[in-house]
């Protein structure tokens, strides 16, 4: 381009945000979207629509073989990839589904990081490259039937017993249970709140799947039954003791999904800008009416700055300086700005929009369970209150 001569308009990039990316955060991005175009798009709405996802360990093993599975943690068979780069990956994969990119977040930002983070050596050789290269799926046991949103109250308990530990407890919507061969579990202990690495074949274990959801239904969602499960001494995560080890690890996957909830939020207006385009009523397209274009340019507004906002989150992930607040902060306005945008889509498509033809109604009842898993929105609310404040609400 010579200078002084402006580059064209994208409607798909109106703030000119690929700028932002290098060559290696490029080629990222397009290879999660070309696997996600070929693998999961031509059969993601049969999957939702039957509320099962055939092959899905086949998912887990080509996603570790493309290095997606734990990419932002290093060594241990882990890419080493940067914050932008692991955010590019959850955009493109919830762009096609968000259970698609819950099954590489859960793995990756929670078990494997708390393995990595937290875990003795021994954990990590034996685990972490099997589960890099997708050989093993992992699950991550914090929430609980009677506590989510206060974890400090969890059940689920932990006794010694000689050199052993005694595991007894629920765990509940446990994305990847039942295919998962090893679970990071929070338990109560004598000592405090414990994680244990749980091979899900010891006796006493069972992870059944739950029914009649109708929210990530192209997604595993279980509950983890720990009777009595007895474990060796090393199976302790020895590096942390409270709900600092638990919280650490959800705070680096609602970065993830900073990123993953705008790929919903694309791909639901990139539908209704087509759509706009192509359907005619009163003998023209229904994008030149003036009411369907604001609606466009509002939903454009609030995509473009919310993926502009996890850019600037990556930009402090990696400089050290993302504090869990900020984390809060993007959460909370991009998972609530995605739903926003995937209902207004829908009416614009009006009735196709409740039609699994289109993927708009799929990513908002998705969104749903986005919105609250990870923290609800009264939690990043009062999150943020308190750090505005100064003054404790959740007491």
């Amino acid at each position: 381009m010579s200078a002084g001569t402006l580059p064209s308009f994208d409607p798909r990039d109106p703030l000119g945000l690929d700028d932002l990316l290098d060559p290696e955060d490029l080629a990222v991005r397009d290879t999660m979207r070309q696997w996600a175009a070929d693998r999961v798009l031509p059969h993601v709405a049969d999957w939702f629509e039957r509320g099962e996802v055939p092959g899905i360990r086949e998912l887990a093993r080509e996603l570790g073989s493309l290095g997606a599975l734990g990419m932002s943690l290093t060594g241990y068979g882990c890419a080493g990839a940067s914050p932008i780069q692991y955010g590019l990956a959850c955009l493109e994969l919830e762009a096609a589904d968000s259970g698609i990119r819950s099954l590489m977040s859960v793995q990756g930002s929670l078990s494997m990081y708390a393995i990595h983070r937290f875990g003795s050596e021994g954990q990590k050789q034996q685990w972490l490259p099997r589960m890099a290269s997708g050989e093993v799926i992992g699950c991550f046991g914090l929430t609980e039937p009677d506590h989510g949103s206060d974890p400090a109250g969890m059940r689920t308990y932990a006794k010694r017993d000689g050199s052993d530990w005694v595991l007894t407890g629920r765990k509940m919507w446990i994305t990847n249970g039942s295919v998962a061969g090893v679970a990071v579990v929070w338990a109560r202990t004598d000592e405090g709140i414990r994680g244990f690495v749980v091979p899900t074949d010891a006796p006493g274990f069972s992870a059944p799947d739950i029914k009649h959801k109708w929210s990530l239904r192209a997604s595993v969602t279980s509950e983890l039954v720990l009777d009595e499960v007895r474990l060796p001494s090393d199976a302790v995560l020895p590096e942390v003791t409270g709900l600092r080890g638990p919280l650490s690890c959800l705070g680096h996957a609602r970065y993830g999904i900073i990123w993953g909830s705008m790929g919903a939020a694309r791909s639901a207006f990139e539908s209704a800008l087509d759509y706009a385009r192509e359907r005619e009523q009163f003998g023209r397209p229904i994008g030149g009416f003036q009411l369907t274009q604001a609606k466009l340019a509002d939903m454009a507004l609030e995509l473009h700055k919310g993926i502009l906002l996890a850019h600037h989150l990556g930009r402090r992930m990696e400089a050290g300086r993302l504090r869990p607040e900020q984390v809060s902060f993007g959460k909370l306005n991009n998972v609530r700005e995605a739903i926003e945008i995937c209902r207004t889509s829908r009416t614009i498509l009006g009735a196709n929009g409740i039609s699994l033809e289109y993927p708009v109604m799929r990513h908002a009842t998705n969104l749903e369970s986005v919105l609250t898993y990870e923290g609800t929105v009264e939690m990043h609310q009062l999150v943020l209150g308190k750090a505005l404040t100064g003054i404790d609400a959740f007491r």
